[in-house]
């Protein structure tokens, strides 16, 4: 697909093999991952800040959502790992169709449903999560000039219990040079992300 004179590359995801972040042997084969770095939630002044330029090429940073609180609005707390989320709450769903992947706590879009942005402080390069919808649910990458670089689509509803042909907490990610954004779009519907990596 090519829009304004960028070609979009539009990923939708196989059903027979869903892969996971807990699978190291795929993560390390999809996105060449040389170090992993878990980053947590910086609560105090006191804590010492991190310079994300000074973080080698090929790392894996993954957000520690279990450092959030329940229904915490998050924006700035991984602002020291160089991301910022707009429209963002934390929750621990108390809905089993949307369960959790690992630990507790996830983001939603919220106020405005079905919609989250992160946005980088410095590009990236990959950036994957995985995700529960209620509905078709797309992830888009951008660059500085908000120009449309690539899509991962989830191409229906994954819920819990439901007759999907996808498992909850599927893995959708983005592979493109100069990422300084991307958004979870489920046009007004609910969707719950976990497991946020990006690469730099």
């Amino acid at each position: 697909m090519v829009r304004r004179g960028v070609v979009v590359k539009q990923a939708t995801l196989q059903t027979d093999k869903v892969p996971r972040f807990e699978d190291i042997k795929f993560a390390r084969n999809q996105f060449d991952v040389q170090k992993q770095i878990v980053a947590s939630v910086k609560r105090s002044q006191s804590e010492e800040g991190i310079d994300v330029s000074t973080i080698d090429a090929q790392t894996c940073l993954c957000l520690n959502l279990e450092d959030l609180k329940c229904f915490e609005v998050v924006e700035h707390q991984y602002e020291r790992w160089g991301v910022i989320f707009h429209n963002s709450l934390a929750i621990q769903p108390s809905n089993p169709a949307f369960p959790t992947n690992s630990g507790l706590t996830v983001l939603m879009g919220a106020p405005k449903s079905g919609f989250l942005e992160a946005t980088f402080l410095r590009p990236v390069n990959q950036v994957s999560a995985c995700v529960t919808s209620s509905q078709r649910l797309v992830l888009s990458a951008y660059d500085r000039d908000r120009q449309l670089l690539a899509q991962s689509i989830l191409p229906s509803a994954n819920l819990a219990n439901s007759d999907s042909a996808l498992p909850p907490n599927t893995l959708l990610s983005i592979t493109v040079e100069n990422i300084h954004s991307v958004t979870f779009c489920a046009f007004d519907g609910q969707f719950t992300l976990s497991e946020f990596h990006f690469f730099v």
